[in-house]
C-alpha cells in the first residue's frame, strides 16, 4: 500500500474513534423526552379563559390569541418534577411576548400563581427579555431573533436555575433562602406555555423534559 492510501486509512480510523470528551457528550445528551407529539395536545390541559389562544400547526404549537396557558399533564414524570430540565425550540414573531413556566401548577384562567416564568420575548415593549427569571432576575439583553428558530433550555437543580439561549447560558438564578413571593419559588410541580396577548404570535416545537436526579 502507497504511504499516501495507509495515511488515508489512519485518517479514516482515527474519524470513527469516539473520543472520551464525545462518549460523555452523547451520554449527555440522553434523557431527553418529548412531551409534545407534533400532532395533538395529548398530555396537556388547556385554561379555559381562551383555549383557542393554542392551536397545532404544521407539528408546531402556535400561540396567538388573548391571554391563555398550556399545561402539561401527561405521563412524563408524573408532570411533576422537581430536579429537571425543560427546553424548546421557539419562534417569536415581531412584538410578541409568551413565557415558559418552572414548578407550576394547573388553574383554569388567569395568570399562573405558583412556580417561575422564564420569559420569552425578544421585542415586546415589555423591557424583560428572553431568560429572564420574570421579576426575579431579569434579562434586558436579546440573544435571539425574532422570525428564526432558536432553542430556549431551563434546568432546575435544587434551588439554582440556569437558563441558555442556543447552549449559552445567559442567566443563572440562586433562589435565596427566604423568596420574595411565598408562591413564586422552587419546589416542585409541572411545566407550562404562555399565551399573553392578541398581537403575540409564537411557535413552539421539539418541547422536552429530562428529569435530574434528586
Amino acid at each position: 500500500m502507497k504511504r499516501s492510501g495507509l495515511f488515508m486509512v489512519i485518517l479514516l480510523l482515527a474519524a470513527l474513534v469516539v473520543s472520551p470528551v464525545q462518549a460523555q457528550k452523547k451520554k449527555k445528551e440522553k434523557g431527553w423526552v418529548a412531551i409534545f407529539d407534533g400532532k395533538s395536545f395529548d398530555g396537556w390541559k388547556l385554561t379555559t379563559d381562551s383555549p383557542s389562544t393554542f392551536t397545532i400547526e404544521e407539528g408546531t404549537i402556535k400561540v396567538a390569541g388573548p391571554r391563555a396557558h398550556l399545561f402539561y399533564d401527561g405521563a412524563v414524570g408524573n408532570h411533576d418534577f422537581k430536579n429537571f430540565s425543560f427546553k424548546a425550540d421557539i419562534k417569536t414573531m415581531p412584538g410578541a411576548n409568551s413565557g415558559m413556566f418552572i414548578h407550576t401548577t394547573y388553574q383554569p384562567d388567569g395568570w399562573p400563581g405558583q412556580g417561575y416564568e422564564i420569559q420569552v420575548n425578544q421585542s415586546h415593549t415589555d423591557w424583560r427579555k428572553t431568560g429572564s427569571v420574570y421579576s426575579f432576575q431579569d434579562v434586558k439583553e436579546v440573544y435571539a431573533k425574532d422570525g428564526e428558530w432558536y432553542t430556549e433550555e431551563i434546568e432546575v437543580q435544587g434551588k439554582h436555575v440556569t437558563v441558555k439561549v442556543n447552549g449559552q447560558v445567559i442567566n443563572d438564578y440562586m433562589e435565596p433562602e427566604t423568596p420574595k413571593d411565598p408562591m413564586k419559588r422552587l419546589s416542585h410541580g409541572t411545566v407550562a406555555l404562555q399565551g399573553h396577548d392578541p398581537k403575540s404570535v409564537i411557535y413552539y416545537k421539539n418541547v422536552m423534559v429530562r428529569v435530574l436526579p434528586d
